[in-house]
């Protein structure tokens, strides 16, 4: 008698999926590095500029501001008034009032989900979440991106403080390290955008207008300049696509 193999079936085996946690650092991977050399240059800046270490990581983890922070050690030392820190602080971050009009909110749940993703809205979380490659992310992933990216910047900021007094004190141009990062991006997007130069044209003219105009403000006047003629770019060419 001849016994005929019988086929067992063998169930499929379950494909994992790659936790929210684990999707998310890998989405802030590359920013998050980004994050970490400014951090540490802005945290040996505070200690350099006389201020305590933990100034620096009260300073990244309540404020959040990135180049405003880089402003506000200038202004803490030199002890300038509240009312000309408050209005620096809306001239160098108005730009969010343009994120906020495509930024996913409203895939956030929760009103404390949908506070801290507002407070966590950085140029580097908008351009992850509203991208093309991220129309698919759920509110959950966009909070723990924007959680990663706050851990990043407060986390390397303190270390850069802790370790701020093994920096030379001749060392000069920590300061500008937060602005060489946004001329290489600046110079990126006018590689790409090869066709398009009114914006960073536009920047340019709003320095160079401040520089003549107000050099003792500079800063809040050429972003005020820089923010009308966005405005009034975005009036006259409606019809039109616009980038900035």
């Amino acid at each position: 008698m001849r016994i005929r193999p019988v086929a067992v079936a063998v169930p499929p085996q379950p494909t994992r999926t790659p936790s929210d946690a684990r999707v998310a650092l890998r989405d802030s991977a590359s920013v998050g590095l980004g994050f970490v050399p400014l951090g540490l240059a802005f945290g040996a800046l505070c200690v350099h500029s006389g201020l305590d270490w933990w100034w620096a990581g009260l300073s990244a983890a309540l404020v959040f501001g990135g180049s405003f922070e880089f402003l506000l050690i200038g202004l803490v030392v030199a002890a300038a008034p509240l009312a000309s820190v408050a209005l620096a602080a809306f001239m160098v971050n108005v730009r969010h009032v343009f994120y906020a009009l495509s930024f996913p909110l409203h895939r956030i749940s929760g009103r404390l989900g949908k506070t801290y993703s507002t407070f966590a809205l950085c140029d580097e979380a908008y351009a992850l979440a509203g991208g093309e490659q991220a129309r698919s992310w759920s509110g959950r992933r966009i909070l723990r991106v924007q959680c990663l990216l706050h851990l990043y910047w407060a986390g390397s900021a303190t270390v850069g403080a802790l370790l701020g007094s093994l920096v030379p004190a001749g060392v000069t141009g920590l300061d500008f390290a937060l602005t060489a990062l946004f001329t290489v991006l600046a110079l990126d997007a006018v590689h790409d955008l090869r066709e398009d130069l009114p914006t960073p044209l536009l920047a340019l003219l709003s320095a160079l207008a401040a520089r003549l105009l107000v050099p003792g403000q500079m800063l809040p006047a050429a972003f005020a300049l820089f923010t009308a003629g966005l405005l009034i770019r975005h009036l006259t060419r409606s019809g039109k696509p616009s980038h900035a």
